[in-house]
């Protein structure tokens, strides 16, 4: 079953607010989107995937999806979202106050989902 839906995520000081796409039980943002979510340029972020790719850490193709989205200016483009997976080796990559942050949130949830003994 394909679902999707757009939530919103506001940072916790409220300084970022970024529409983020769930879809098939997982998020999806794309570079510009995770640009804003640590706080780096898309040229950064860019980097970063390009080098989770290349050392082999992610499979492009599992962890890729294009769709056509309206810009601004009104104008309907190819766009590349990536999932979760992405999102999260590009946080624990990237040297920020907000990747900080983010690694910090990331971190927590983890230990709390094995403490509760949720892993299989």
């Amino acid at each position: 079953m394909n679902t999707s839906e757009i939530l919103i995520y506001q940072s916790p000081n409220g300084n970022v607010k970024i529409d983020v796409r769930l879809e098939n039980e997982t998020v999806w943002l794309t570079q510009a989107q995770m640009g804003q979510l640590f706080g780096k340029d898309k040229r950064t972020i860019s980097e970063h995937i390009s080098n989770i790719f290349r050392e082999g850490e992610l499979n492009e193709i599992s962890v890729i999806r294009n769709s056509r989205t309206t810009a601004s200016d009104g104008k309907m483009y190819d766009t590349n979202f990536y999932s979760l997976d992405v999102i999260i080796s590009v946080g624990y990559r990237v040297k920020s106050s907000q990747g900080t942050q983010f690694r910090i949130w990331a971190t927590q949830r983890l230990k709390e989902y094995i403490i509760k003994g949720f892993v299989f």
